[in-house]
């Protein structure tokens, strides 16, 4: 019996994992539920531990969700649209500027929003702006590709950019303030080494000219905020908007550094921000209950149950015997060797249950608080930016794929790779150094 268990726990899970690669544009909610359903048939999982997997991810879903629900106030405010004509006009005809100033829209979109959020945004923005600009398959490739990386990666300096970030600091039992004081400068100086890296591989590519003024093509009854009109006006109304939503992300700090639940205030930010459009645009919020991607927290929670079940048939106590002697020796060993592991489950198994199973490791191993912490956070350094070696490491890449196809740019996996082999392990690599160093100077 207990064989037979273990046996459809294991296939369960490389039936989701499988199924996600095989077919990244079906909703990978839809695969990662029918394998809980089996890991809960199996027994390797019970009712009671649904009840723990609920009480862990809950307060990280509902802040996430909350972030998402700004994106889609920002989006219907016309702000991505505002935000890509101020970045072509700021480029002033120059295409490595654009470069630049697109890896430092996409970083921002990441820390204002998330990974899932910024991709799903900013990707089709890039793609009618630089079709708008006559640009040619190859030409529009690196801005692309670069784009994704860094809004991918740039939910590693601080939790609240991405759902199983939330749920390993709820594991781990740090709140988000001393995550981001432990990593924020480390994981961006990686993402700026990792810009450089990118400029340095597709200097020859960037078109040195572009043209400064793109024809917009706006959708039918698209509201007039989003119109190219009364420039001044727009100018200062997103600014506002903007102002606000960044006290909004700095209020989940303080909520955290208070001791205050960051889900709840994360809730109280987009109600804000739900009434203001309701007031400005006359839309109600029941637009959110539509275009809101709820699939996001079944996806969490099916995936959380799968990797309970693989936790409870063992896998975790055949990984703490072979990692718990290797973390122990130093702040640097603990860094490299659990980022440089988390790297290769994440590009192996996707980065969700790859972060799950490695931070419920950690948590049995015994270690001392602060290997705990560089442990923790070296394995977040791995599965937000070692995943990306590869296309199928993380869904947010997934999609990048998927929406890139459809908005008509061939982009290849031997393309993605000739990028991602150098810039990835050099980045993870000096990041996780940094890392051990800077956690060792500030404690």
């Amino acid at each position: 019996m207990h064989d037979f268990m273990v046996l459809i726990t294991v296939c369960s899970f490389l039936f989701t994992i499988g199924f996600i690669f095989w077919r990244p544009q079906v909703n990978e909610a839809i695969p990662a539920t029918i394998g809980a359903a089996l890991v809960l048939i199996s027994g390797s999982a019970t009712l009671a531990d649904l009840g723990n997997i609920t009480e862990t991810i809950s307060g990280a879903a509902v802040t996430i969700m909350a972030t998402i629900v700004m994106a889609i106030v920002l989006e219907s405010f016309g702000f991505f649209h505002w935000a890509t004509e101020l970045l072509t006009r700021q480029a002033k005809g120059s295409g490595i500027r654009l470069f630049w100033l697109t890896n430092l829209f996409c970083f921002l979109m990441t820390l204002f929003v998330n990974n899932d959020g910024s991709i799903l945004i900013t990707t089709p923005i890039l793609l009618m702006m630089l079709k708008n600009m006559g640009l040619k398959n190859h030409q529009k490739i690196p801005y692309l590709i670069s784009g994704a990386l860094i809004a991918t990666a740039s939910s590693a300096p601080i939790g609240v950019s991405n759902i199983v970030n939330l749920i390993a600091l709820k594991i781990v039992n740090m709140d988000l303030y001393m995550h981001t004081a432990m990593v924020f400068v480390p994981a961006t100086l990686g993402l700026l080494l990792l810009t450089v890296i990118l400029f340095l591989i597709f200097y020859r590519t960037l078109p040195k000219r572009i043209p400064s003024q793109p024809k917009w093509i706006l959708k039918p009854g698209q509201h007039p905020l989003q119109q190219p009109l009364q420039q001044e006006d727009r100018t200062k109304f997103m600014r506002n908007i903007l102002i606000f939503v960044f006290c909004v992300r700095i209020s989940l700090f303080v909520a955290s550094f208070v001791h205050f639940p960051v889900s709840l205030m994360a809730v109280i930010g987009s109600a804000f921000l739900l009434a203001w459009r309701w007031y400005r645009l006359k839309i109600p919020p029941t637009d959110m209950l539509k275009k809101t991607p709820w699939y996001i927290l079944v996806f969490a929670f099916s995936m959380y149950v799968i990797i309970y079940g693989l936790n409870n048939i063992g896998l975790t106590d055949w990984l703490i015997r072979l990692l718990q002697p290797l973390v122990s020796g130093s702040l640097l060993y603990a860094s490299v060797l659990m980022g440089g592991l988390l790297s290769v489950l994440s590009n192996i198994f996707n980065n969700h249950p790859a972060l799950m199973v490695g931070t419920i490791t950690l948590t049995n191993m015994g270690l001392d608080p602060l290997t705990l912490k560089i442990s923790y956070l070296a394995s977040v350094i791995g599965s937000d930016i070692g995943s990306l070696l590869l296309p199928i490491g993380t869904l947010a890449t997934l999609m990048w794929l998927h929406i890139v196809r459809k908005g008509g740019v061939k982009i290849g996996w031997g393309q993605y790779l000739k990028v991602t082999a150098i810039a990835i392990p050099v980045t993870v690599l000096f990041t996780l150094i940094v890392l051990s160093y800077w956690v060792s100077w500030i404690f």
